[in-house]
């Protein structure tokens, strides 16, 4: 009887060969998928339009702030308040407020609240925050007209959640 010895042949380092970068393309796919159904990549619909407005929405932010007109948010629990009022801290006449939560990456928690009036001043709702990271735009009008516009990125840890 004949022992046979081959060892490691070319076949055998096909195979290697072809595993090896059958899990690297396998990795690559996978993790250009996951890339690419996580975060659409828009920031702006029209970047051209979004550079012209640049420095008029400046100069109204800028406007705002000078004011003296200032908004204090608040989560607990589902609860969510937002307090807002003028430089000696009297409560600013606003009719409604508007806030649009969104993650810093990814829209697919993304939601928008309306808040009730519920004293001068003072606004509530309730609205489930994930917790994590977040951006929220606060917009407050008075007549129709804005008086506050503003943005904050929070963690929902800062608020005990």
């Amino acid at each position: 009887m004949k022992a046979s010895a081959q060892g490691f042949t070319g076949l055998h380092m096909l195979l290697a060969t072809s595993a090896f970068f059958a899990v690297v393309i396998a990795v690559n796919v996978t993790m250009a998928v996951y890339a690419s159904s996580s975060w659409s990549g828009l920031v702006v619909e029209n970047t051209y339009v979004a550079s012209q407005e640049f420095n008029r929405n400046a100069a109204a932010m800028k406007a705002m702030s000078a004011s003296g007109i200032e908004g204090d948010l608040s989560i607990k629990g589902h609860e969510i308040r937002y307090d807002i009022h003028d430089k000696g801290g009297s409560p600013a006449i606003v009719d409604d407020v508007v806030l649009n939560f969104k993650r810093p990456v990814g829209d697919h928690e993304d939601f928008h609240l309306t808040l009730g009036k519920t004293g001068e001043g003072r606004f509530e709702a309730e609205h489930a925050v994930a917790r994590g990271d977040w951006i929220v735009e606060i917009i407050s009008r008075k007549d129709g007209v804005v008086v506050m516009h503003e943005a904050k990125r929070f963690d929902t840890a800062e608020f005990g959640q």
